[in-house]
């Protein structure tokens, strides 16, 4: 029985690592980014969208459907909240640091660094 847990935590593991690195730019939230389902990941979206993240270079994912995602990805950053963020791999951090991160300039520093934004000409249009 504990190996089936190990494979199931394996299996759960490498399907969040699929995840993270499935767009430049990937957040795990409660909801989705048309209905969120919660304050921060509210926020988190809002200043998304804000900053310019192209949403050909984003994903999403609801933490609300599935309860091994839920808790496996906070195992997975070792960080005990949701929302969370990732830019190219790295987990940036959740709410507050994304909310610290948009006010200092650093975000949109890193978003424009990981070409992550939608591209000057496209939003002018």
């Amino acid at each position: 029985m504990f190996r089936a847990g190990m494979f199931t935590a394996s299996k759960t593991r490498e399907a969040i690592s699929k995840a993270v690195s499935s767009a430049p730019v990937v957040l795990f939230m409660k909801g989705t980014p048309q209905q969120p389902m919660c304050g921060f990941s509210r926020a988190t979206i809002q200043i998304l969208g804000y900053q310019g993240v192209d949403p050909q270079k984003f994903a999403a994912f609801n933490v609300l459907e599935d309860d091994e995602l839920r808790q496996g990805i906070k195992e997975f950053s070792e960080w005990p909240t949701i929302p969370q963020l990732y830019v190219k791999n790295e987990f940036i951090g959740g709410h507050d640091i994304v909310v610290s991160m948009s006010q200092s300039g650093e975000l949109a520093e890193l978003l424009e660094k990981e070409g992550a934004l939608i591209p000057e000409d496209e939003a002018a249009n």
